[in-house]
């Protein structure tokens, strides 16, 4: 089977052409009479071994040739009775919300990704993180500003949505996954979108506003990584270290918030340690449109690492453990926390080895699963931090008489 020459940078991207990433529809190129699918005229001598005629013919008529992204193919496949079934397990709270929500509102509520949450909590976590490593010892963390900086993540990862929107829309209106969003379909305009980030924004200044001077300016200095990330992917194969460095900002604001400054020593391996995270699990994310951005042009980590890929998230999730622990050492952190941290490590490993990087459906579980190292983490600084109160315990003194009080910070 002849591939596009772009399809090269991949040395996976053969395999994804061949077969179909269910297990039950290898063959799918043999399906020639099955009515039901658009895609059964397809033959492989489309797919080109010259890239620039096969980009010319891909431009001119894409319906007309039937040539559609792998993960196009696949949707056209009948669901299987587990498909429909974890479909139905997916339709969230949130989702339902949006669907349940006045007509004229929910395209707005979309461009926001309200009826996907995961990414408000992936961009709280560190946050929270921060926050609870900062609580004094013995105290659970303020729970006024966890719920002033969860709100701030919900308002700011939606104006981050905004913002990616308004650059893509030329790039969403040609991928699978995409296409049907708010700017792309034409629910909401260019305009439009502009006011409603504007209100967003100005939401996000109100939230930032209630945090001491020091933090107002650290927070907003964060706001030129927002909106350059969006241009990364056109410019470098790292735009998940522009995330990254985006992402867990509140690694460093959490604790500036509570202290009125940062202790560089346990900050700065915290936001390392979720710069890391944040490369892993968007990594795992990027495969999931690999052969559109090829086709494309789009830059990726997924394409940087390739079938290396595992290799690479090993790395990333390496450090991202040796960075918890620094912090942890740092601020004394107590068992409860390195256990949380060792779980932590587990998830992350179980999650690399069984990660099916030509599987869509497997690297969008995968990156879901996240949500939960961000909690059992934060679980884990919670209660180690309560246990640090116990530092302040008796100690014999050599004649046995006198006790000598040993603080802790």
């Amino acid at each position: 089977m002849l591939v596009p020459g772009r399809c090269r940078v991949v040395p996976s991207l053969t395999r994804l052409l061949r077969c179909s990433v269910r297990s039950s529809h290898k063959n799918w190129f043999k399906l020639q009479a099955v009515s039901y699918c658009p895609c059964q005229q397809i033959h492989t001598s489309y797919f080109l071994n010259i890239e620039k005629e096969y980009k010319k013919l891909y431009k001119q008529n894409v319906n007309q040739l039937r040539v559609t992204p792998v993960q196009n193919i696949t949707n056209c496949l009948p669901p299987s009775d587990n498909d429909i079934s974890q479909a139905k397990r997916r339709v969230s709270l949130a989702a339902t919300l949006v669907n349940k929500s006045p007509i004229s509102i929910q395209p707005y509520m979309r461009l926001m990704r309200i009826d996907k949450p995961i990414g408000s909590w992936l961009l709280f976590w560190p946050c929270g993180w921060s926050i609870a490593l900062s609580a004094p010892p013995g105290m659970i963390p303020d729970p006024q500003m966890l719920a002033l900086f969860w709100l701030g993540a919900f308002i700011m990862r939606g104006a981050g949505c905004t913002i990616n929107d308004m650059w893509d829309r030329d790039i969403d209106r040609k991928v699978a996954r995409t296409k049907d969003r708010p700017l792309v379909s034409g629910e909401v305009t260019q305009l439009e979108a502009l006011v409603f980030l504007s209100g967003q924004l100005g939401v996000g200044l109100l939230v930032l506003l209630q945090l001491n001077w020091y933090s107002i300016l650290l927070g907003a200095s964060s706001l030129g990584l927002v909106v350059i990330y969006p241009l990364m992917k056109r410019i470098t194969h790292w735009p998940q270290l522009i995330l990254g460095m985006t992402f867990n900002w509140g690694a460093l604001l959490g604790w500036s918030a509570v202290q009125g400054t940062c202790d560089w020593s346990v900050c700065l391996p915290l936001y390392v340690a979720g710069v890391c995270w944040t490369i892993l699990y968007d990594t795992i994310y990027a495969h999931q449109d690999k052969v559109d951005d090829i086709l494309l042009g789009i830059k990726s980590t997924a394409l940087k690492f390739g079938d290396n890929t595992k290799v690479w998230l090993s790395c990333f999730g390496t450090s991202m453990i040796s960075s918890l622990l620094t912090s942890g050492i740092m601020v004394d952190q107590t068992w409860p926390y390195y256990v949380a941290v060792g779980v932590v490590g587990s998830h992350l490993a179980n999650q690399i080895y069984t990660l099916n990087i030509d599987n869509p459906t497997d690297c969008a579980n995968k990156f879901v699963s996240n949500q939960r190292v961000g909690f059992i983490l934060f679980t884990g600084i919670v209660l180690g931090n309560l246990l640090r109160s116990k530092k302040k315990e008796t100690e014999k003194c050599p004649d046995e008489t006198q006790y000598v009080i040993k603080e802790s910070i």
